[in-house]
């Protein structure tokens, strides 16, 4: 259509400075280390409120879940995500891939995985892995923790944290008390709570994902109704903010952008019989327009 034209030029336009430089590392490394992929991924992945699942000793549910992915209102991408989750383990896997104009510049794939125990009906992360390639060549990260705490950190190739002077280093402390991007949204919804409205977003999560921290505030926005394939029902609205702890340079222009960013929001859908809430639709402001995820299909079985 004539009238896309423009808006996939101007797509192509912020895109095509990336990927005259080694676009896995324009595309992986710098967006680790800023807040868009971290933030991106914490608000699309999927959110379990689920303290009264554990509880109730139900068994494992499994809940599938396909996500489009839109820049300007272009199709850039999608994304396919499962978790697992019992009354003691949790597993979360995500699959994401460039479409539309975006594939055009590069044929960058990820994969992310997360496991975990359940603890008091919360999530605890023992291992976070990422992979991310494309024609040229391809990179891991490898995570282990136990408590919450970051006990190991594996980067395939070596990877070095910056010196620069107005990079905030990373400390043992950054890496306590946190979660990876994976599991930041198995978030708890008190058992005698209801899972649509303010119990379904939680107020401050530590997130960590191997090259920043930072944290995301939730904050209850309103209630909507949606229809999709596999789900129609109410969705709670939380608004989102970005707080940079460490691993980001004060003097980046995307850091302070997100930072001050107050465009952002996450749809929580409710998993029928259950207190788990999965995003149905994530949309963020970014310096080249809104990004929206959105779910064409979301699925529980047992």
């Amino acid at each position: 259509m004539l009238t896309n034209i423009p808006r996939e030029s101007a797509l192509l336009e912020a895109l095509r400075p990336r990927a005259r430089q080694d676009p896995l590392r324009m595309s992986l490394v710098r967006k680790h280390r800023s807040p868009l992929l971290g933030l991106g991924l914490s608000l699309s992945l999927f959110a379990g409120g689920a303290s009264s699942l554990f509880a109730s000793g139900a068994h494992a549910e499994n809940v599938r879940a396909h996500y489009r992915v839109s820049l300007i209102g272009l199709p850039i991408g999608a994304a396919d995500a499962t978790s697992s989750i019992d009354e003691k383990h949790y597993r979360v896997d995500l699959s994401v891939k460039l479409t539309g104009v975006a594939s055009l510049i590069s044929n960058l794939r990820m994969a992310l995985a997360s496991t975990g125990a359940i603890e008091g009906g919360a999530p605890t992360p023992m291992t976070y892995a990422t992979t991310a390639s494309n024609s040229r060549e391809t990179r891991t990260l490898r995570m282990a923790l136990a408590s919450g705490t970051v006990r190991q950190v594996q980067y395939s190739p070596f990877w070095e944290e910056d010196k620069d002077p107005d990079h905030v280093p990373l400390t043992d402390a950054h890496r306590r008390g946190i979660l990876d991007p994976l599991s930041a949204f198995l978030m708890p919804v008190p058992e005698n709570a209801n899972p649509v409205g303010p119990s379904a977003c939680r107020a401050h999560v530590p997130v960590y994902d191997g090259y920043t921290r930072f944290d995301v505030s939730l904050r209850f926005v309103e209630v909507k109704e949606v229809k999709e394939k596999g789900y129609s029902g109410p969705v709670t609205v939380c608004a989102a903010r970005y707080f940079p702890i460490a691993g980001h340079k004060t003097t980046a222009k995307g850091t302070q952008f997100m930072a001050q960013n107050e465009q952002m929001d996450v749809w929580l859908a409710p998993v029928s019989r259950t207190h788990v809430v999965v995003p149905y639709r994530v949309s963020l402001m970014t310096q080249v327009g809104a990004i929206v995820v959105e779910a064409s299909e979301l699925r529980v079985t047992p």
